[in-house]
């Protein structure tokens, strides 16, 4: 589903609960506008959910008379899955509105038999994942917009801020969205830079979705290119050194978010830019290769003064 899921069904729980809701107090409970609540209500109705609407100043919704959802039947294997795959969800930093894994988790335990439920709360309280949760994290309206136009080809409208503050309206058709060591991101055609632009999500401050319509790319490879784009996000140096093996041993080595790499006629091309030249010493110091720096100059004084540690290191030891 591209609309968050949790606030779709608590937008069928309180139809259930209530005869007959309107558009602003659906919307004041979700804390969203109304024109979200109508495509709420939209997406319910696409899943063959009879939703009724009235027309007025502002719309009301209401379920036709006698319509109950069929209760949901887990096997324990599916209860388990459920629950790891919601934690690993929210630990990851998955689900961008992290009470949504706490309501999931609370309805599929109060529909479990009391076995079933005595094993899923016990993965629940017992399991721990060593992986670090995103510093920072986009908005479910957000991440919803943007699936849904991926998903229909619609252009969207963004209001970007950039790594150093400057914050622009663009118009982007969007190829993907790629979720990737924590971050968000999109990767479209930008109509105001007039080429293709990785934008992360957690920095888009508004997005909306337009009527214009356009076709993805077939061929379009989002993870490879957004993978390729945070390889070569500009920093203080831009690193270029020649490595003397294959391509394909290469490719073993090095990471593909770190560094670009390239066939040459003597080597693998390997370029990237970085912040610290002491860090990409001690990497390229560790690779199972000869190799040549290019440029800048300064990596080779970083590569010497990493020498002279390392020979200090391995002449000091105790008899």
């Amino acid at each position: 589903m591209y609309f968050p899921t949790t606030r779709v069904l608590t937008v069928l729980e309180m139809l259930q609960s209530h005869s007959q809701l309107g558009g602003p107090e659906i919307a004041e409970r979700l804390e969203v506008n109304t024109r979200t609540v109508r495509r709420y209500i939209t997406m319910l109705q696409d899943l063959g959910i009879p939703v009724e609407a009235e027309r007025g100043r502002h719309g009301s919704y209401r379920l036709r008379p006698g319509f109950k959802l069929p209760p949901l039947m887990f096997t324990e294997e599916e209860a388990q899955a459920l629950t790891l795959g919601l934690l690993a969800a929210r630990k990851l930093g998955l689900v961008v509105a992290a009470p949504a894994v706490e309501g999931a988790l609370a309805k599929i335990e109060r529909v479990l038999p009391e076995k079933v439920r005595a094993r899923v709360q016990a993965v629940h309280e017992t399991l721990i994942f060593d992986v670090h949760p995103p510093d920072v994290a986009p908005t479910s309206e957000v991440v919803g917009t943007l699936c849904a136009a991926v998903q229909q080809g619609k252009r969207v409208r963004l209001q970007y801020q950039s790594w150093h503050a400057e914050v622009t309206e663009r118009e982007v058709d969007l190829y993907g969205l790629i979720y990737r060591s924590g971050f968000w991101y999109a990767v479209g055609y930008c109509h105001l830079r007039q080429g293709l632009r990785v934008f992360r999500l957690d920095r888009v401050q508004h997005a909306e979705m337009r009527e214009e319509s356009y076709v993805r790319p077939t061929d379009f490879d989002s993870l490879e290119y957004v993978t390729r784009s945070i390889a070569m996000t500009p920093a203080p140096w831009l690193v270029d050194v020649l490595l003397e093996t294959t391509l394909e041993e290469a490719r073993q080595m090095v990471p593909p978010a770190l560094a670009t790499l390239e066939q040459a006629d003597d080597g693998v091309v390997f370029r990237c830019y970085v912040t610290r030249l002491e860090w990409i010493a001690h990497f390229l110091a560790g690779l199972a290769c000869p190799l040549v720096v290019r440029q800048p100059v300064e990596l080779r004084e970083a590569l010497q003064r990493l020498a002279e540690k390392i020979m200090k290191i391995a002449a000091n030891v105790h008899s």
